[in-house]
């Protein structure tokens, strides 16, 4: 029912004083201690309970007493080392202490006892003079008591030792009862905000609380890096080699970065903690609570919802048996890698539904680890080609056939019908009527904004694009931000949008943690993202690149610099979202780009259009405006080779999405053009800013 906390105390007196002092002498020479029942020692939400430090002359007794228990126990050791039979030596010493112990209070009480009877009677028999019998009976004289003696220069070093108040770490709860910085999931968004909070707030305490089992860390090596890794032993530490053979972690920061959520409220120099496998269920605005799965509750200050998304399933799946289920994995985080990884080691085939970004950068990882085994990797998808969302068509087609190079069957314009477990495979019919027997599948089909604290919290959800509603701030309500893949923001260039991509996670996050430490400032940053398909293909885009839009693209000859593997080894970073934003962002004036152009001794090199009629020069690239959407359709005979390029999305003739094709560095450039926004009559000395041919011999 009750324990005595002493434990605390007692180990700071002996680091102090180099003595060996017992809870029972604690008692016996008058520390102040307290008994805390289990009720009143459990954490309040201002704090937890604090033990009130000894008063010096207690400290020096302490001291003393330890000194003399230190010698008592070297005796008694010595003679259990030189004569043997050491327990039962060690047992009457004890017991010999113990007895002490018990008879100094009773001594001591006994003689306060004794002092305090004889002063009450000697009061009593004292005679009271005739003429006082009528009056009012005097009170008895104060007892002075003497004033405490200041403590000499020993005993205040000793005090200065003793904290004058500490938390008991040991009856707090886990989980804290307040934050001043609450952030709601453990992803790239939430880092990125919780560092731009400490930026703003050098003494900031932030709490983060995820659903998952993991420190903060980032989701593109799972589906890029790692599985090109060649030693396994990295891998289980969740570690991988960048292209550049530079070893890295998953996670952006080790464990020792933070510290215990039960100790963040006594950092003096702030910090952040994280709570795992815990889920926010609701938010009370006008409290300002966060109610926790295990009915804990969270007072907070300002408040963070970075939940990211779920990932999509399809209804086939959803349908399907539990065995069917059992073998279907929806892929997105480190969770997912390490059963795929697994499962990729003993497995004969493994189905990859789905072309788009995700499901092509698995299709090509599991492709390359199918070379040195028996693994039969499948791709399907709806599209003509992979990321026919995003790339124009000819573009596609040609990134399809790359990804077959890699050692996958791809099949486009294909989905699964119905899927059925037997003999230990799942049965895929597709519909075009082919079956395909298989040991597992892989889903990845896009993300679902994960939105479940909308409903019970009173927050807005976008019904066209998903996602908590936010203004161009990224406030939902008061005191609530929205970052990441799960906010609908207002972007003052594009509209209102949602973005599902690492870039934008790191600057809405960003954004997200300036405003909650009361920056005030809005959303005008155009995020990017890139993909991979291997170390020798990727590209990166920003703004609306959608292949339902017009497109111009002028390309030009590869050289050995241009891959993701020479741009790491260039910059060493492989996230790209920060070598990009890095990247000098001094956009050339057209006079400069005419000016080097014409410099270039060199014959002009050769561009390749996406047309079947002869490929115009750079000069002409402007007139192929009116034809794009023919172009589009239009596949590309094998003999063409897109080495480097730059592609414009445009929408009323404006530019509102550039891709780079094998073309790196570049991104601050397609990102002030997003940015301006103007008309321009001649795309071809727009793409004079890229200096596509800067490497060319």
């Amino acid at each position: 029912m009750f324990r005595i906390a002493g434990s605390v105390t007692a180990a700071r007196l002996t680091a102090a004083c180099c003595r060996t002092v017992t809870t029972k002498q604690f008692q016996v020479h008058g520390a102040s201690l307290h008994v805390l029942s289990s009720d009143t020692s459990r954490k309040t939400r201002h704090g937890p309970a604090h033990r009130t430090p000894p008063s010096w002359q207690s400290v020096r007794s302490m001291a003393s007493a330890g000194e003399s228990q230190s010698k008592i126990n070297y005796i008694f050791f010595g003679l259990a080392a030189l004569f043997g039979g050491g327990g039962i030596v060690y047992w009457w010493s004890r017991k010999y202490m113990r007895e002490t112990s018990k008879d100094t209070p009773k001594k001591a009480a006994a003689a306060v006892s004794s002092a305090s009877k004889e002063a009450a009677e000697t009061v009593a028999e004292k005679p009271v003079p005739e003429t006082t019998k009528s009056a009012p009976a005097a009170p008895p004289p104060a007892v002075e008591t003497p004033a405490e003696a200041a403590p000499d220069a020993e005993s205040k070093k000793l005090l200065d030792a003793v904290p004058q108040s500490y938390p008991d770490f040991e009856v707090m709860p886990e989980i804290p009862g307040h934050a001043k910085y609450l952030l709601i999931g453990g992803g790239t968004a939430s880092f990125a905000a919780f560092r731009a909070i400490r930026a703003s707030d050098a003494k900031a305490q932030v709490l983060v609380v995820t659903e998952e089992e993991e420190l903060p860390y980032m989701r593109p090596p799972l589906s890029k890096e790692l599985w090109y890794s060649d030693e396994p032993k990295l891998v289980e530490k969740m570690k991988f080699k960048q292209w550049n053979g530079k070893e890295r972690s998953v996670y952006y920061n080790p464990p020792s970065f933070y510290v215990e959520p039960k100790e963040l409220a006594y950092q003096e120099n702030g910090g952040v903690a994280v709570v795992k496998g815990r889920k926010v269920m609701k938010l009370n605005p006008q409290k300002q609570v966060a109610v926790l799965d295990n009915g804990w509750e969270i007072f907070y200050d300002k408040v963070l919802i970075a939940t990211g998304g779920r990932p999509r399933n399809i209804p086939v799946f959803e349908r399907a048996s539990q065995e069917v289920k059992d073998r279907v994995t929806l892929f997105r985080g480190i969770k997912d890698f390490k059963r795929l990884d697994e499962v990729s080691k003993n497995a004969s085939s493994i189905v990859v539904v789905g072309g788009g970004f995700l499901g092509s950068e698995l299709t090509c990882a599991l492709g390359k680890r199918s070379r040195d085994s028996s693994l039969k990797v499948i791709q399907m998808f709806p599209e003509q080609g992979n990321m026919g969302k995003v790339l124009p068509e000819y573009l596609s087609q040609w990134t399809t056939a790359k990804v077959r190079e890699e050692g996958a069957t791809v099949k486009p314009e294909t989905f699964v019908k119905r899927a059925r477990f037997s003999d230990g495979k799942v049965i895929l019919k597709l519909n075009t009527g082919e079956e395909i027997s298989t040991d597992h599948v892989v889903v990845a089909v896009g993300l679902e904004p994960n939105t479940e604290l909308a409903k019970e919290s009173g927050l807005e959800v976008d019904d066209m694009h998903g996602g908590f509603r936010v203004n161009a701030e990224l406030e939902a309500r008061s005191d609530i931000w929205v970052a990441g893949d799960a906010s609908s923001f207002y972007d003052i260039k594009l509209g209102r949008r949602r973005v599902e991509h690492h870039d934008h996670a790191v600057v809405s996050g960003r954004l997200a943690g300036e405003n909650m430490t009361g920056a005030k400032k809005p959303y005008w940053h155009q995020s990017m993202f890139w993909s991979d398909l291997g170390p020798d293909v990727g590209y990166e885009a920003i703004g609306i690149v959608d292949s339902s839009l017009p497109t111009v693209a002028v390309f030009a000859k590869a050289t050995e610099k241009d891959t993701p593997r020479a741009v790491v080894e260039e910059t060493g970073e492989s996230l790209r979202s920060v070598t990009e934003t890095e990247a000098e962002a001094t956009l050339p004036t057209k006079e400069e780009a005419v000016a080097a152009e014409s410099s270039e001794t060199t014959a002009a090199p050769e561009v390749e259009s996406a047309t079947d009629e002869p490929a115009p020069d750079v000069e002409a690239a402007a007139k192929l405006v009116a034809e794009v959407e023919a172009e589009n359709r239009v596949a590309p005979t094998p003999k063409e080779d897109y080495g480097k390029g730059v592609i414009f999305y445009l929408r009323d003739d404006i530019i509102v999405g550039v891709v780079l094709w094998n073309l790196f560095n570049r991104m601050p450039i397609a990102r002030k053009i997003v940015k301006e926004g103007k008309q321009h009559q001649d795309l071809a000395e727009v793409a004079k800013l890229f200096d596509l041919h800067a490497d060319e011999d």
